[in-house]
């Protein structure tokens, strides 16, 4: 034990010669510990569990070579893997033992005052455990080896005592192993439902690359990365009938299963009204009740959506808080204009707007989630808009999956993660040229 915060005082000093609490704590004033060391002086040396009913007296002479130890909170009493070749007695305060040698651990195993510790690293010589650690300011007895063995041990009903004080030490120490244990296995469990929740997630997107390979009058593409096991991401694109595609991508707010759970609902409502309400505007209206029917979570999402037209090009769209998509015509790429709407879910009642353009052959649209224009470096300097579409201004060549990899790419080499902070999602749509790539 090394620290220059602890402090230490000798248990009795020249020609004092006080039993009990006194004799241990001295002449503390510390309000918060009064009553309960005015029942400890009553109790004389049996509060303490490895003196109980042993001679005061005799107790009193062989801790004459013992100091007592001032710790203040946080200081570390044994470090786990060190030699340690002395007893402790806790005698005000606080101890936590941390099995995994790491403060500040959960499941940590408290020392009350009056009980022992590090004998057994003392007993048997090998490194400490664990890691001990004042959790308030705490006084400790310290007890040499020797002193322990040859003086304590001696006296009439210590040694009994210690086998007690062992035991229900071992006891305390299995109940913790077997709670630790019971939480691993309750956190393996937890994670393979997560497992399963978002293999159920994944199987809900259009995740085929490309989505449409049978047709060679449209190339579409999509990604989706939560920055979790679940996320709070959608997207969508699938034919209403065979003219007329429906697309859309989404944001629900925060992250995690109820985001996760939100995003199903959307989705699954989304399928069903897009195959009788095809004016994008009234598709959000619609959603937005649906949605706002029994949110008792308040979650809302972001949402654009949009119908067009395979055959002529036309994309009749509408927004409701989400990203404007960006669109790469004749080898420039802009943010596509986008109709005012509030976010999806939230207020009942609300009314989108709608806007319309038309994709020349050979136009790209690239529809996105904030979590890759906003996707930070160390620096905390967003990826940007700017720098989206500096990249898409490059996507006349490559095909579409390798174009969303090439973007996901540029995106992680930025942030210096492989993991982004937020769910990472894209849709692509392409109106091919004739001699069009995928």
């Amino acid at each position: 034990m090394n620290n220059s915060a602890i402090t230490r005082r000798p248990f009795r000093r020249s020609g004092e010669r006080r039993h009990g609490l006194d004799h241990l704590l001295g002449h503390r004033h510390d309000h918060r510990h009064e009553e309960r060391d005015v029942e400890r002086r009553r109790q004389g040396m049996d509060w303490i569990g490895l003196f109980r009913q042993a001679s005061a007296d005799a107790v009193d002479a062989a801790l004459a070579e013992a100091e007592v130890l001032n710790l203040p909170a946080g200081a570390p009493l044994l470090n786990y893997g060190e030699v340690n070749h002395s007893v402790y007695i806790l005698l005000s305060g606080l101890l936590h033992v941390h099995l995994d040698g790491k403060a500040g651990s959960s499941g940590a195993i408290a020392v009350s005052p009056g009980e022992l510790i590090g004998e057994l690293s003392a007993i048997d010589g090998e490194p400490v455990s664990a890691l001990v650690v004042a959790h308030e300011p705490s006084q400790v007895l310290q007890l040499s080896r020797d002193l322990f063995w040859q003086k304590l041990m001696a006296l009439p009903g210590v040694a009994s005592n210690l086998m007690t004080t062992l035991t229900g030490r071992m006891r305390r120490s299995n109940e913790a192993a077997l709670k630790a244990q019971r939480s691993a296995l309750e956190l393996e469990h937890l994670r393979k439902e997560l497992d399963i929740a978002r293999q159920l997630q994944v199987s809900m997107l259009p995740l085929q690359r490309p989505l449409f390979p049978e047709r060679s009058d449209l190339h579409a593409c999509g990604l989706m990365e939560p920055a979790s096991h679940v996320g709070g991401d959608l997207f969508d694109a699938f034919f209403i009938d065979d003219h007329l595609l429906f697309i859309c991508i989404g944001d629900v707010s925060g992250h995690g299963v109820a985001a996760a759970l939100f995003m199903a609902r959307a989705i699954g409502l989304l399928r069903v009204l897009a195959m009788s309400i095809t004016e994008p505007d009234q598709l959000l209206a619609t959603l937005n009740d649906r949605l706002c029917a029994g949110n008792d979570t308040n979650l809302f999402v972001t949402l654009f959506c949009g119908f067009l037209e395979v055959d002529t090009g036309l994309l009749r769209y509408s927004n409701g808080g989400h990203c404007p998509p960006m669109l790469l015509s004749g080898g420039i790429a802009s943010l596509l204009p986008i109709p005012k709407g509030v976010l999806v879910g939230a207020f009942p009642g609300l009314i989108f707007g709608a806007m319309q353009t038309v994709l020349a052959p050979g136009d790209t649209l690239l529809c996105y989630t904030d979590g890759v224009t906003e996707a930070a470096n160390e620096d905390g300097v967003e990826f940007s808009e700017e720098r989206c579409l500096e990249l898409l201004a490059q996507w006349d060549h490559p095909s579409l999956p390798e174009a969303l990899d090439l973007l996901r790419l540029a995106v992680s080499t930025y942030t210096g993660q492989p993991v982004l902070d937020d769910d990472c999602t894209m849709l692509a749509i392409r109106r091919p040229l004739a001699s069009g790539l995928i």
